[in-house]
């Protein structure tokens, strides 16, 4: 049987917590003149991943900690 492997894409993404997954927060790339100081500042940090989508997660990051 062939090792697992991790997908290198969510591997980047997306880090293992205790209760589940975390990943940034969208909107913070570009175009930021726009965007209010208030909005860009709300949108630091890490964000849970929603509850649907943690299957999905582990089977494309088998050998992260669990």
């Amino acid at each position: 049987m062939p090792k697992m492997k991790t997908n290198s894409g969510a591997a980047k993404r997306f880090r293992r917590t205790a209760t589940g997954y975390k990943h940034k927060q969208v909107n913070r790339n570009h175009i930021q003149t726009k965007k209010a100081q208030k909005r860009k500042r709300h949108l630091r940090g890490m964000e849970n991943v929603a509850k649907a989508d943690v299957p999905a997660l582990r089977r494309l990051l088998p050998t992260k900690a669990r």
